[in-house]
């Protein structure tokens, strides 16, 4: 198979080329199972489920297409995600009320990819709608953008802001780019700079979310989200924080996100216990029965990559292998390779283990970032966040 090699580390390179492998024939085999639909989760069995277009994880399966499609220059792979954009793009002329600040996560792998492998001018088009989709949820008191619609009791949750939104802000620095109107920016740089002061404590760990009164703006409290406690340090959204904020500095070039991204990186790695893969909240009380999160543990991976790239050595090479550390944790003991029956990539992770939600699952994200981590290490350059 024809992959990119620009860049790519010499450094266990048959390992990298024999994974890669074995997740492009996972993928062609979850192609013929989901056909037009998205795939979320899989538990036991092994066998995916699928969600509509409108949930917030419907980008990933088509961002894999589109990795693969990158490193080997595979038709199949861009024909089964080619339209995916615009099936996702049409729920913005329907009721509903899953879009919200993850259009991020459903229009950087889906519309911004395809445009900026293809040119493709529809592309363009759906990530521009996206990115002022996005942009209508900033609250200009409080500087931060709106998270969900609907809290976990149903009701409307209009001061709520997230770590894991800083995954989506690339959307808004990619239209900044495209369409040269710098308020997309600027409005990605606030929200940062929020949750910079409200979410990312001095040790590196993270609150998932922070509440603020929705008609002044003004800060009221932290809450656990997904993680054990408000107090507590939920994996994912440390993983989120560490990734998020090396990202927002590839963008504005600002110290003070690469000192966040460092300070997110070192707590994960000093918290991990000692076979290498984070439980679900790295402050458990008691972690006897208590699941892991593989899904944080790819997460971290890929965003160390991306911290590496920002970084001289030695430090450079200090990110690289704590990244590879984790890489080969997950691919030893946490893949399904000896399983065909099996349609992910990963076991272990856990969605929202509060709510009891997709606990010790596969999960798509997860998946996803498993193969970006290993796609960046082949050199694949074309980054989607």
């Amino acid at each position: 198979m024809r992959r990119t090699r620009q860049g790519g580390t010499d450094l266990e390179q048959t390992i990298i080329e024999e994974t890669l492998s074995r997740i492009e024939s996972k993928i062609e085999r979850l192609i013929e199972h989901a056909g037009s639909s998205y795939p979320d989760h899989a538990g036991p069995d092994g066998i995916y489920k699928f969600r509509q277009a409108d949930w917030w994880t419907s980008g990933f399966f088509p961002g894999m297409l589109w990795i693969l499609y990158d490193l080997t220059g595979r038709e199949r792979f861009k024909a089964a995600a080619w339209g995916r954009d615009a099936d996702i793009a049409g729920w913005f002329g329907r009721p509903t009320v899953e879009l919200n600040h993850d259009v991020g996560f459903q229009f950087l792998p889906t519309a911004v990819i395809k445009h900026t492998l293809t040119g493709d001018g529809e592309a363009l088009r759906h990530g521009l709608t996206a990115a002022n989709f996005l942009a209508s949820r900033f609250h200009p008191a409080g500087g931060f953008i709106r998270a969900w619609n609907l809290g976990p009791d149903g009701q409307p949750r209009p001061g709520w802001a997230i770590v894991d939104c800083l995954m989506n802000l690339p959307l808004l620095f990619w239209a900044s780019g495209v369409s040269g109107d710098p308020r997309y920016k600027q409005m990605a740089v606030i929200h940062a700079d929020t949750i910079l002061k409200h979410g990312l404590r001095e040790d590196g760990s993270v609150s998932h979310i922070c509440s603020f009164d929705p008609e002044s703006g003004h800060f009221i409290e932290t809450l656990g989200g997904q993680g054990a406690a408000p107090d507590s340090a939920w994996s994912r959204g440390t993983a989120w924080a560490l990734y998020g904020y090396a990202l927002v500095y590839r963008a504005t070039g600002e110290s003070r996100y690469l000192h966040a991204a460092k300070r997110a990186a070192h707590y994960f790695l000093a918290a991990l216990p000692e076979d290498g893969v984070p439980y679900w909240d790295f402050r458990l009380v008691r972690r006897e029965g208590e699941p892991r999160d593989t899904s944080a543990a790819v997460i971290a991976a890929s965003g160390l990559l991306e911290l590496a790239e920002s970084v001289p050595d030695p430090e450079r090479r200090l990110y690289e292998d704590a990244s590879k550390r984790l890489l080969r944790v997950l691919t030893g003991a946490w893949t399904t390779w000896n399983d065909d029956s099996h349609q992910a990539l990963l076991t272990g992770a856990t969605g929202n283990r509060p709510l009891g939600h997709h606990v010790d699952f596969s999960l798509i994200f997860g998946d996803y970032f498993y193969l970006e981590a290993f796609a960046k290490l082949a050199g694949w350059k074309h980054r989607i966040f």
